[in-house]
């Protein structure tokens, strides 16, 4: 049953719920990737239960149900923040990177200190945090770019705060939002002067090829339902 509370603050245990439902609604083939990627991202930015409700609406009454105030809150969060548990602590690397004339990549599995500042000048870069480790759990990115262009990139269970600003150029900050519980904490600042710094949420690359393979492999399973003959 969904709420009749429209306006009651939504919970983290409520937005992992309704995460979980788009999860099941990939796998089975009722979203696209993309539809999926968009709606999380929204599930995991929602404030309130008239938030959240729409992006199970046109999906099983099972995924509808997510939003309730009466459905018990289940596991998964306490999972999650013992999930982030595992990737938080240790030395980090360096603190600086820079893009000149060039580009630089920070991907896979590095660990991301607590100041973290990023430049490029008539060049790019990339910052990709879906499988890095994080040195605290308060993490500031300075992001500058000067005639050129960054992307950053998290996962949607991260806790994100977008704050640049951008001068004949722009500071995307719509993948500001609250993380999972256990979730460390990440601040984007900075500038860009005729170019553009980016944040976004994606999933995994191997959250991605999970989804796809239960999704075939529940084709597979429909695909040998049909085949069975009926019972006599």
């Amino acid at each position: 049953m969904m709420s009749e509370l429209p306006d009651m603050r939504a919970s983290d245990a409520e937005r992992e719920r309704v995460a979980e439902a788009l999860r099941e609604a990939v796998a089975e083939g009722r979203l696209t990737m993309e539809e999926f990627e968009e709606r999380l991202d929204a599930a995991y930015k929602a404030r309130t239960h008239g938030d959240l409700e729409p992006l199970v609406r046109d999906l099983p009454a099972p995924a509808a149900a997510a939003v309730s105030l009466t459905k018990p809150a289940g596991a998964a969060p306490a999972s999650a923040a013992q999930d982030w548990a595992g990737r938080i602590g240790g030395p980090a690397g360096g603190t600086v990177a820079i893009g000149i004339m060039g580009g630089f990549q920070r991907r896979g599995a590095w660990t991301v200190p607590r100041r973290f500042t990023a430049f490029t000048f008539w060049g790019g870069g990339e910052i990709d945090l879906r499988e890095a480790r994080f040195e605290d759990r308060e993490i500031v990115i300075r992001c500058i770019a000067v005639m050129g262009g960054m992307q950053v990139v998290v996962p949607p269970d991260l806790d994100v705060h977008v704050g640049g600003i951008g001068i004949m150029g722009g500071f995307d900050d719509k993948a500001s939002g609250p993380g999972t519980p256990g979730s460390p904490r990440v601040r984007v600042t900075g500038f860009a002067f005729w170019g553009g710094v980016g944040v976004d949420r994606k999933v995994t690359r191997e959250e991605r090829r999970r989804l796809r393979e239960e999704r075939r492999e529940r084709r597979r399973l429909d695909r040998e339902e049909r085949r069975r003959p009926p019972l006599e």
